[in-house]
């Protein structure tokens, strides 16, 4: 991990040492840095170090949320030897040449504070109970020309495939994390569902939750205490009623939100039993794992420009658009920031919007007029009174539209006769 030049007098290892502080580390707190640095350094030692005077930068005494910037310099008085914990950190295992080789041939792309990887199906990103092979463990094989391992910021499900972003640096992370949470990355996925939308361009907003006895393994639908999930969805090709080649947008990131969005619209992804049960599967010669993959991805680069990648399809997925008569090169649709308006698209919208605004205001002054010319209502029991003729206040409309004279006290002959509107 680059902590910045280490300038403790070599062969004291537990005496006073100075780091300067790396670009990486620029702008975070004090107790942030020992967290990344010196994990072993609590943050209630690093207090005590602080009001003791013993933590210093460039000289000057320092607390725990103090901000740091390049180039400083932190003095760390040496760590007291703590006794043994029966519970030690697991060492990450040493890859295997194989491992190496592999996870290298996953890059699809590479810079300097970012790689983005292809992830397989069936490789988790992360590891848990019974998970031993995972994107995470993977990393120590993607640092190339770094000494610290890249970061995930974001992650896929075990048997989806596609674009995964990493970050290099922990000011990259924190740029794609903050990304991420306010939803200005794009990530467009493909997948074939059973069946084919009555919709072919639509919204699916449909709040999510876990579902109850699942041990949180499965989400379900829940409007009354869900939490808000949005998808956009667009038809790209359909193989008659039986499939659909389908592309995908979420506009939230909620756990497993598009397979749960599609199953619950009535077209489940094809090979997510977990979702579609049975009927999540096409006969013949479809294969039965999981068609969601990612795609796109395009996220704001911390360098300012856009970095926008696409991951090429699995083999599986590829033989499905071909058994179902896809052409693969008919499915990256434009985004909407793909397609700019011209000059005369620009100014006919405005010029729709004016007009439209200017309808709205001619009704909303008519119902003015009519409310203050209305006549007041007629006491009760007192008829209205009626100027001479025309049609008494008791008169009835006819399915033509006119108007007729009422049975009793009607008008002279001649007076009462139907008029048009």
């Amino acid at each position: 991990m680059n902590k910045g030049k280490d300038m403790s007098r070599a062969g004291d290892p537990a005496g006073v040492r100075q780091f300067t502080v790396a670009s990486d580390d620029d702008g975070i707190r004090l107790d942030r840095w020992f967290k990344r640095h010196m994990p072993d350094a609590s943050f209630a030692i690093v207090s005590r170090w602080a009001r003791t005077g013993q933590l210093r930068v460039d000289g000057a005494r320092a607390t725990p949320g103090d901000r740091i910037t390049e180039g400083q310099v932190l003095r760390v008085p040496p760590l007291e030897p703590v006794a043994t914990s029966a519970k030690t950190a697991r060492p990450r295992p040493v890859l295997t040449e194989d491992q190496i080789t592999f996870a290298e041939a996953l890059v699809i792309h590479r810079d300097a504070q970012a790689l983005v990887i292809n992830k397989p199906p069936g490789l988790a990103t992360q590891g848990g109970t019974k998970t031993h092979e995972h994107v995470d463990g993977l990393l120590d094989a993607l640092m190339f020309e770094r000494d610290d391992r890249p970061r995930l910021v974001h992650r896929l499900d075990k048997d989806t495939s596609g674009a995964l972003l990493l970050a290099r640096t922990s000011r990259s992370a924190a740029h794609f994390a903050k990304s991420f949470s306010s939803r200005t990355a794009r990530k467009v996925y493909w997948a074939i569902v059973i069946g084919v939308p009555s919709v072919s361009d639509g919204f699916i907003d449909l709040p999510l939750a876990k579902q109850p006895g699942t041990g949180g393994e499965k989400m379900h639908v829940d409007e009354a205490d869900g939490l808000p999930a949005r998808t956009r969805y667009r038809v790209i090709e359909r193989a008659g009623n039986r499939a659909a080649w389908v592309e995908l947008q979420p506009h939230t990131g909620r756990t497993h939100q598009l397979r749960v969005h599609m199953a619950a619209i009535g077209h489940p992804i094809v090979g997510d039993g977990k979702y579609g049960g049975k009927d999540a599967f096409l006969s013949g010669s479809i294969s039965r794992k999981m068609h969601l993959h990612a795609r796109r991805i395009r996220i704001d680069h911390p360098d300012g420009s856009p970095l926008d990648v696409r991951a090429d399809l699995p083999t599986h997925f590829s033989d499905t658009l071909a058994s179902l008569g896809f052409d693969e090169a008919e499915g990256d649709l434009p985004l909407e920031n793909d397609v700019k308006p011209s000059v005369a698209e620009k100014k006919a919208a405005e010029k729709r919007a004016s007009s439209a605004h200017a309808k709205d205001l001619r009704k909303a002054r008519r119902g003015e007029r009519r409310s203050r010319t209305a006549p007041p209502p007629p006491p009760r029991g007192k008829a209205p009174a009626r100027k001479s003729g025309k049609p008494a206040a008791g008169s009835q409309r006819t399915a033509g539209g006119k108007s007729a004279p009422a049975r009793s006290g009607g008008p002279k002959p001649g007076a009462g006769k139907p008029r048009r509107d």
